[in-house]
């Protein structure tokens, strides 16, 4: 019976999300896409909640932002903020880990941490009749984590296990490495889940302290979406953390970086490698940047989607790659531009140069009014889906709460991209995508490809992929 009742759910859910992806990409082309309706709060002890009413599905989303990531970390003390978000559900003053899971799955709920630089975060979903639970749970998490020492020893030893099992595929640790490159000692260099030295000197205070500078409730939005009252669920989360007692979380120093000036290139040797990975680039855009929309649809046809420039080039003309693209990663202070892609060590050379090439001709072409019109109905229709669901909406509301937007994001999103020209393409081609200032940053078989390497930059840096660390 509960099987049967479990289908019904799931085939009413899969329908009902059906139902409003399709409204919405009609919303998006007829630019009537707007962000739900949402209340805007703050308890007395400083916690922000962002409160959306939705009754399409009976669940309950939830999405907790603290205004602390691994950017907050001390130096030499990377991963702090990583095991803190991840320790949370690890034991309470009430549960220890495995009753924490087994209350969890007990009811089919959903938890999960991510950290990046900027942000730590907690995500949960419930079913609305379980919503008691659930809450109990989350509250119980971030309310009262006491991080167990042996539970601190085992995810600090999966993770230094992880660490060294990363580094034995490129494509897991290219970004790290690339980050590291650009940034140096900046935060943003720094790897979010730490790296040999630094989780060597880990310690379980160091996870509790992080807790205890940022996880402040004046520090934290918990963002709600899904299938519950505004004003009960209000009053539910006043009860649960108005008394989390107020403490003054220290203030995050990130500057601003200034981007590379002429060519540099980092070769990690990695000697069993019979491919490279490589990715160009440099310091690009913040979250807030006032062309993040025109980016979007520059990036979008230079590599964002399967017949990007230089997907088109590098993998469906030339063979060279299974894929290639590009993305800005935009964060509170400038992140960076990216160009990805991996190729055979025989073909690494000409690789890169079909790379640049295509580059070069983003700026000498730039894009037509034809492609203009093609990409804007595309990102129209891709768009939508990516907003519907409780738990898409309750973090797109954590983040732009976090990154100080509104929902202007989203609903002046569709009359942007219709009034975005030809003309704007050319500047924002010409503003932001870099073109003689490059970073370079390659993971291959050095004895292979490093002799190539040398008409890329005067300035070659070279590392072995065994090393400690990522180079910073």
């Amino acid at each position: 019976m509960n099987k049967i009742r479990n289908k019904q759910f799931l085939l009413t859910t899969v329908l009902a999300i059906l139902t409003l992806v399709l409204a919405g990409s009609a919303a998006a082309q007829t630019g009537t896409l707007k962000l739900p309706p949402y209340k805007k709060a703050h308890l007395k002890n400083g916690m922000t909640l962002l409160l959306m009413e939705r009754h399409t599905v009976p669940l309950v989303d939830f999405d907790v932002v603290v205004r602390a990531g691994a950017a907050a970390d001390a130096a030499g003390k990377e991963g702090q903020a990583w095991m803190a978000a991840n320790l949370l559900r690890k034991g309470s003053k009430t549960r220890n880990a495995d009753q924490f899971s087994s209350e969890l799955d007990f009811i089919g709920g959903v938890f999960r941490a991510n950290v990046n630089q900027d942000y730590s975060s907690v995500s949960a979903e419930f079913v609305k009749k379980d919503i008691g639970k659930g809450l109990d749970l989350l509250a119980d998490a971030l309310l009262n984590p006491t991080f167990p020492q042996d539970e601190f020893s085992k995810m600090l030893k999966q993770r230094v296990d992880g660490l060294k099992a990363s580094k034995d595929q490129a494509q897991a640790v290219i970004g790290t490495y690339f980050n590291a490159y650009l940034y140096g000692h900046h935060p943003y260099g720094r790897p979010i889940t730490g790296d040999e030295r630094s989780l060597a000197g880990l310690t379980r205070d160091d996870v509790q302290k992080f807790y205890q500078a940022y996880y402040s409730p004046g520090n934290i939005i918990l963002a709600v979406a899904g299938d519950f009252s505004t004003a009960e669920m209000e009053k539910v989360l006043s009860d649960k953390f108005g008394a989390w007692p107020s403490r003054q979380a220290p203030a995050i120093q990130v500057a601003d970086v200034a981007p590379v000036s002429g060519k540099k290139l980092l070769l990690v040797d990695k000697p069993d490698s019979t491919q490279t990975y490589y990715r160009i680039g440099n310091i690009g855009v913040t979250r807030t940047n006032p062309d993040r929309v025109y980016l979007e649809v520059v990036n979008t046809l230079f590599g964002g989607r399967f017949t990007s420039m230089l997907n088109s080039e590098l993998r469906i003309k030339s063979g060279l790659t299974y894929g290639a693209g590009s993305f800005f990663d935009q964060r509170k202070r400038p992140g960076p531009f990216i160009i990805n892609t991996f190729t055979r060590n025989a073909t690494t050379s000409q690789a890169i140069d079909k790379t640049l090439e295509v580059l070069q001709r983003l700026h000498e072409k730039g894009v037509s009014e034809e492609e203009l019109k093609s990409v804007k109905n595309y990102i129209l229709g891709q768009f939508p889906p990516t907003i519907e669901t409780s738990g898409q909406l309750a973090n797109l509301m954590g983040e732009l709460e976090y990154y100080g937007l509104d929902e202007r994001e989203i609903n002046d999103f569709t009359t942007k991209i219709n009034a975005m020209t030809v003309a704007d393409a050319q500047r924002v081609i010409k503003q932001y995508y870099p073109l003689d200032n490059l970073v370079f940053v390659l993971i291959g078989k050095a004895s292979e490809i490093g002799e190539s390497m040398k008409k890329y930059s005067s300035k070659i840096d070279t590392l072995s992929i065994s090393a400690p660390g990522f180079g910073n």
